[in-house]
């Protein structure tokens, strides 16, 4: 066949596309979405914070205070001396030794807690209790406060009657204080009843309850010499003050006081 002068050759263009990144693409909109949703609710939170006062900013932090969380409320002097000069009444010999033996109390506490901590890992029994407590380095001394869960409460609705759970801790607690001889102090708090109840049985409860926690040291080995005090504050003193009645305001303090002042 014999090739004719009108047939155009066929060229074929391709076209590189390029991707979508740079300034033509989308994916810096979804960054930016999500920096704009942080920054909200971060300024979301200021407000929410700054409208509460120093009560209900503590109320907040204690509900949402770990398993045996560890905090140390105490301070120490400054300087070598802690101020004093050679010339004080006191001796500084006396004050160095004091010194040393709160220091060494002061390990000793530290100590007690790293038990129980170590102690909610010997049983899946101990854990579940373990839920239950809460552990405070004061400059009073080791403070294990004991509260009400909701689904889980130590003693019974309006008695004092208490629950297995708190069989279960008053042996942990036995156990840990066997190994210090320091006094103990027992504290009992109630949530608040409502308004309508016509006699508000707060005051006889939390007293009846802290006896009640008494009476099971004493049954299961502690030294009823080393009891210190035995209080009941009622709805007084709550750990949720912007909800009376809270169910984690039924709550037990039980205090390893210290022996030499901090």
């Amino acid at each position: 066949m014999q090739k004719t002068d009108n047939v155009r050759p066929i060229i074929i263009k391709r076209k590189k596309v390029s991707g979508g990144g740079g300034h033509h693409g989308g994916a810096w909109k979804v960054a930016y979405a999500d920096f704009v949703t942080a920054m909200m609710a971060f300024f979301l939170m200021l407000w929410l914070l700054g409208s509460a006062d120093d009560e209900q900013r503590k109320g907040i932090a204690d509900y949402f205070a770990p398993t045996l969380s560890f905090q140390s409320r105490s301070s120490g002097a400054d300087g070598v001396m802690g101020g004093h000069s050679m010339s004080d009444e006191t001796s500084i010999t006396d004050e160095v030794a004091s010194r040393g033996q709160s220091e060494a109390e002061q390990a000793l506490l530290e100590e007690l807690v790293e038990t129980f901590q170590a102690m909610s890992g010997q049983s899946a029994l101990y854990e579940q209790a373990l839920q239950h407590v809460n552990i405070k380095l004061t400059d009073e001394g080791l403070v294990v406060e004991i509260y009400d869960l909701p689904e889980s409460h130590l003693f019974d609705p309006r008695s004092t009657q208490p629950n297995p759970i708190l069989f279960v801790l008053i042996d942990v607690l036995t156990e840990v204080f066997g190994m210090v001889t320091n006094p103990v102090a027992i504290n009992a708090h109630s949530a608040a009843f409502p308004s309508v109840v016509m006699e508000n049985p707060v005051w006889t409860l939390t007293v009846g309850r802290a006896q009640a926690v008494r009476e099971l040291l004493g049954t299961s080995g502690f030294a009823e010499q080393r009891m210190k005090r035995v209080t009941g504050y009622a709805d007084r003193n709550l750990a949720v003050p912007m909800n009376a009645m809270d169910t984690r305001n039924n709550r037990l303090e039980i205090i390893l006081l210290r022996t030499t002042p901090r």
